[in-house]
């Protein structure tokens, strides 16, 4: 007879599961930066050449570690629109025109403010207008979607082009927003912002962290929790999974659906305001370069988790100041931070089949009660003296 191991020995946790999301994302960043130092490697920069100026524009210097994650909140803020959106079914793939839209609706209210307004209210009328562009440029799509029935990816996609023209219409006219021509070396981008509308320094030493990582991660909680403590979000999931079902138990699929991709269209704006509003808080024609399809990627490589966004984000944040500070300090080119985001990309994405293929553990049946009434004799016979007083 085996002997039974005392219960405080069973339940001791086994070893840790390496399809676990977190083992998993892990692994992804350390085949991220291996890849990284191998491209280095062929490029002639030595892998400690490369790990250190990886480490000195990141988390080593506050100045870059800073500006990291003000571009991971702005990422982030992109992301929760395209999580609203997603779980109605949606694909938001606008979010760089949303973003540029915004921009422009930060910089036209930004820049006319005047000198002494209190920062209260300077900076949510900045944001509030900012917000209210994006979402008018997602409304666009939407209302074609509910109406027309029209692919929300084609509108989106195609609006991202008409969107980047706006920015730089803008920026090059003296009548819009162009700061004065006084020589023909002047840029064409707008004024500064006033500074009660500028984003607030968080008081971080050396560090130009400002309140848009607050504003991100606000917008991140408030999105979970209409997510998955409302009603809104169960009827969001209702839309996103079945709408046909969902308009047979009167559900209104048309206006969940307009609300959940305009929504996405306001973050991409706000996202935009907290850039433009971060230094040298001026609008300029590549303001928003990479932003909106970064924050789709976050959002697609989610897969609904707000934590999981937040990590995501923060990493690709990195990978961007990481990039920036090998090539000034290593000489390595920047495609290949571009080329390392691309392969954390298809890492995390292929880890979704690991977690989808994680089994689960049995679960123990619960023990059927005898029934009712004496034993039947054929139940009694055949067993030891025990078993019998037991089973009487």
């Amino acid at each position: 007879m085996i002997p039974r191991l005392p219960a405080s020995l069973r339940s001791l946790p086994g070893p840790p599961d390496p399809r676990h999301p977190l083992s998993l994302g892990l692994l992804c960043g350390a085949g991220a930066l291996l890849f990284t130092v191998l491209m280095a490697l062929t490029a002639g920069s030595s892998p400690g050449t490369t790990l250190n100026a990886l480490w000195s524009s990141t988390a080593g210097n506050t100045f870059a570690l800073g500006a990291a994650v003000n571009t991971a909140a702005a990422i982030l803020l992109i992301a929760c629109g395209f999580v609203i959106a997603y779980r109605a079914g949606l694909v938001n793939v606008g979010g760089e025109g949303q973003f540029a839209l915004g921009a422009i609706g930060a910089t036209a209210v930004g820049v006319h403010l005047p000198e002494g307004t209190p920062v209260l209210i300077a900076l949510p009328l900045t944001l509030a207008a900012a917000a209210l562009l994006g979402a008018v440029w997602a409304a666009i799509a939407a209302g074609l979607l509910v109406r027309r029935g029209v692919n929300e990816i084609i509108t989106t996609l195609l609006l991202n082009f008409v969107g980047l023209a706006l920015l730089m219409l803008v920026v090059h006219y003296e009548q819009l927003l162009r700061q004065p021509v006084t020589s023909a070396e002047t840029l064409p981008r707008s004024e500064p912002l006033v500074e009660a509308a500028r984003m607030p320094l968080l008081g971080v030493s050396g560090s130009p962290l400002t309140v848009a990582v607050v504003v991100a991660l606000l917008g991140a909680a408030g999105t979970a929790f209409l997510l998955k403590r409302t009603a809104t979000g169960l009827r969001l999931s209702a839309v996103g999974h079945n709408p046909h079902a969902s308009r047979r138990l009167g559900v209104r699929v048309g206006g969940l659906r307009f609300g959940g991709l305009t929504a996405a269209g306001a973050f991409a704006g706000v996202a935009g305001g907290t850039v433009v509003g971060s230094a040298p808080y001026v609008l300029s024609d590549d303001i928003a370069a990479g932003y909106g399809f970064t924050g789709l990627v976050a959002g697609l490589l989610a897969r609904g988790s707000l934590l999981a966004a937040v990590a995501i984000t923060s990493a690709l944040g990195l990978l961007v100041a990481g990039g920036i500070g090998m090539q000034m300090a290593a000489g390595v080119p920047a495609t290949i931070s571009q080329m390392a985001e691309a392969v954390l990309v298809l890492l995390v994405a292929g880890t979704a089949v690991l977690v989808r293929a994680r089994p689960r553990a049995p679960r123990r049946a619960a023990p059927v009660p005898p029934p009712p009434g004496p034993v039947p004799e054929t139940a009694v016979q055949g067993s030891g003296p025990a078993e019998k007083e037991a089973l009487r």
